[in-house]
Formats: structure tokens, C-alpha cells, sequence
């Protein structure tokens, strides 16, 4: 299973590799915005975690939501 997801994280879709931030986690699944702005629930075994992007992302700081894709 995968890391902990967290609200926050830039994750990459493993059906197509597509890009996006997670907005909110439940259970089993992850609210996403999508490079494109689209937003969708995916399963969490789905999401992967791209750790550089992610960090990347929260050095802007957590009172500017920042979208670097």
C-alpha cells in the first residue's frame, strides 16, 4: 500500500501518469486537482507520492496554496 497520503501532496496517477495536488484524504480514496484543474476522487492505491514536487510545492509556505504543476 502506499505511504500515508496527505492534503497537500503532489501525487502521480499510475494509469497515465497524469499530475496533481491532493485537496482532502478519506479512507480510501483522495480528493485531487489534476494539472488541468479537474478534480476528482481516485483511490489511494492509484496515487503515487512525487516526493520532490511535494517538497518543492511547501517551501512556498502554507498561507499560499501554490500550484507548481
Amino acid at each position: 500500500m502506499n505511504a500515508m497520503l496527505c492534503v497537500g501532496d503532489c501525487v502521480i496517477f499510475a494509469l497515465d501518469g497524469a499530475r496533481g495536488v491532493v485537496l482532502a484524504v478519506s479512507d480510501d480514496r483522495c480528493q485531487v486537482m489534476w494539472e488541468d484543474y479537474v478534480v476528482s476522487w481516485e483511490k489511494k492505491e492509484w496515487l503515487t507520492v512525487d516526493a520532490e514536487l511535494t517538497k518543492a510545492q511547501r517551501i512556498v509556505g502554507r498561507s499560499n496554496l501554490h500550484h507548481p504543476l
